[in-house]
């Protein structure tokens, strides 16, 4: 279905955005620290199906828009790239450094996976960015839209769960490394941020077929 040269492009953007330390990692590592290895799984399986719900949201309203109006296209379009290059600039300034909340009241752990997921959902910056990153890596003349929106954002998030799961099972462990490695962090912010304007440049110079 997917060019290899595009799939290979979508598969290491991906992963560096997935293991750069982030708001998702943050609230793993902290339900990890503070509640135990369950607590940590339960939170990466939370925010993972909050990312099913974004992937299906962009599928559905992109697949019938993008083909049939050319204005839609356009603005979504350069939207998507101002504000994926936005994040990478974003990406640049963030300072080193992650701080650890170790000291939080107990909560079950279907709480735990719920707050994961509504945390996700409601977030409209995560929608935006699914909006801009997915569609670039659809080829039209390789099957339906709709299939390969859909199929990207599935293994966008079972590349999450594999890595927020470990972060999860890790959390003690993970959170003290990073909290005391900056310079570490701050690499991962650099990276992610040259992944972010180089897509959003791609981005702009998409054409609709």
């Amino acid at each position: 279905m997917f060019d290899p040269t595009r799939f290979a492009l979508f598969f290491i953007a991906s992963w560096a955005l997935i293991i750069t330390p982030g708001p998702d990692m943050l609230y793993v590592i902290t339900r990890g620290i503070a509640h135990g290895r369950r607590a940590g799984l339960h939170s990466a399986f939370g925010v993972t199906l909050g990312l099913l719900v974004h992937t299906l949201l962009a599928a559905l309203g992109l697949a019938a828009l993008l083909q049939t109006s050319a204005i839609a296209f356009l603005v979504i379009k350069y939207i998507g790239a101002a504000y994926l290059i936005y994040l990478g600039i974003q990406s640049f300034r963030a300072k080193g450094g992650f701080e650890q909340e170790k000291h939080l009241k107990p909560i079950a752990a279907h709480a735990i996976f719920w707050q994961g997921f509504i945390s996700n959902v409601t977030n409209p910056k995560i929608s935006i960015f699914f909006l801009a990153f997915l569609p670039q890596f659809v080829q039209p003349d390789r099957g339906s839209f709709f299939l390969q929106m859909l199929t990207l954002g599935l293994l966008f998030a079972l590349f999450g769960i594999a890595f927020l799961s470990m972060v999860g099972a890790f959390a003690g462990q993970m959170g003290g490394w990073l909290a005391n490695k900056p310079a570490f962090v701050n690499r991962f912010h650099w990276l992610t941020g040259g992944v972010l304007i180089g897509l959003g440049v791609r981005l702009a110079f998409v054409e609709q077929r």
